[in-house]
């Protein structure tokens, strides 16, 4: 992970400007939170959008968990599902869930089609030359600026 811009007081949204074919996400994070129910409940929005969970490993580093988008349901039902192993249906997250701490951040997105691109532009990054996730087809090309108040950005 590289280091973002601040962007403290910005609301955790996605923003996009078009030209030529071409896609300029601007992705502003929320701030990063430990996982807690009753923050999710009082907190999260309960609306579309994409959000990240991490782990706090034991050499105190943040790894990356899962990059999800959520369009039914809204961001506060999926973020306290995923993030409660009573709840949770893959083992492998449970086991996460159960050994460290786990953090989260998201950002609204009103549009399924702008959920793709982003993940589809993430999952480029993540994994080069892997076709798992499409992007909506309406671009050329997509770039994406990822801001955060605690000054993190997933892809460097």
């Amino acid at each position: 992970m590289r280091r973002a811009e601040a962007s403290e007081n910005s609301p955790p949204v996605v923003t996009k400007k078009t030209k030529d074919g071409v896609a300029y996400f601007t992705l502003q994070w929320s701030g990063l939170q430990k996982s807690d129910k009753y923050t999710i409940i009082n907190s999260v929005p309960s609306e579309a959008g994409i959000f990240e969970l991490y782990y706090m490993d034991e050499r105190k580093k943040l790894v990356l968990m899962r990059v999800s988008r959520v369009w039914y349901g809204g961001l506060r039902s999926r973020l306290r599902s995923v993030t409660d192993p009573e709840l949770e249906q893959d083992e492998r997250h449970v086991a996460i869930l159960v050994k460290y701490d786990i953090f989260y951040r998201y950002s609204v997105i009103r549009s399924f089609d702008d959920m793709k691109d982003i993940l589809y532009f993430f999952a480029s990054r993540y994994t080069p030359g892997s076709d798992t996730i499409d992007h909506s087809g309406r671009y050329v090309e997509i770039y994406l600026e990822e801001k955060s108040p605690d000054k993190i950005v997933t892809i460097g």
